[in-house]
Formats: structure tokens, C-alpha cells, sequence
């Protein structure tokens, strides 16, 4: 499997997580000139911003510390850009980690970071 399809799958096992959860798919893999947001969900009245992180090795942290001060600015650019013409409402950060292709093993950071 490349990595593509590799990131690919982790993502679509972390939607369908999220699903599971009462989480409702608004849009996946929102791209803008600032960056990507995996996946775009509603839960409830606040709008999650998902990172999906799958790392095999833990070397340097693992998934969850590869959500650098970087990757988090570029995906807050991202939101601050969807959410430019929206009527303004609650929202949040949240980062999904795998560490291998098993939906028993994701972890869920709700409110991961602050824009």
C-alpha cells in the first residue's frame, strides 16, 4: 500500500470513528492556498476541524507529536479561511492518532489545540 493510500485509509477508518460517535461528516479533505483540513465535522453546534495523524514508528513522539506548532498554524489558517463567510460558531481543534490501521486503536484529542 503507497503512502497515499496509506493516509487515505487512516483517514477514512478516523471518519468513520467519528461517525460512530454522533459526529456529522460536513467536508473531508478541505484544501485552501494557507493548508488542509482532513476532515470538517459538526458535533452538536460546534465545528471540529479533525487532524487524522497515522505514524508507524514512535520514533520522535509518535502521530501525536508530529502535530508541530507549524502543522497546527497551517491547519488554523485553513479553518480561519472555510469559516471566512460563515455565520460564526463555536468551534475546535481535534487530532485523531494511529498508530497502525486498527480502528480499536485511534486515539481521540478533542480540543487538541487553539487556533
Amino acid at each position: 500500500m503507497t503512502q497515499n493510500a496509506t493516509g487515505a485509509r487512516a483517514e477514512r477508518l478516523a471518519e468513520e470513528f467519528l461517525l460512530r460517535h454522533g459526529l456529522v461528516l460536513v467536508e473531508r479533505n478541505f484544501r485552501c492556498r494557507m493548508g488542509e483540513i482532513d476532515l470538517i465535522l459538526r458535533d452538536r453546534d460546534t465545528l471540529v476541524f479533525a487532524e487524522v495523524r497515522l505514524r508507524s514508528a514512535r520514533d520522535f513522539g509518535g502521530a501525536a507529536a508530529s502535530v508541530d506548532r507549524a502543522k497546527q498554524a497551517r491547519v488554523s489558517a485553513a479553518a480561519r479561511h472555510y469559516l471566512a463567510c460563515m455565520r460564526e460558531r463555536p468551534c475546535r481543534f481535534d487530532v485523531l492518532v494511529l498508530d497502525r490501521l486498527d480502528p480499536e486503536a485511534i486515539e481521540w484529542i478533542k480540543d487538541a489545540f487553539a487556533a
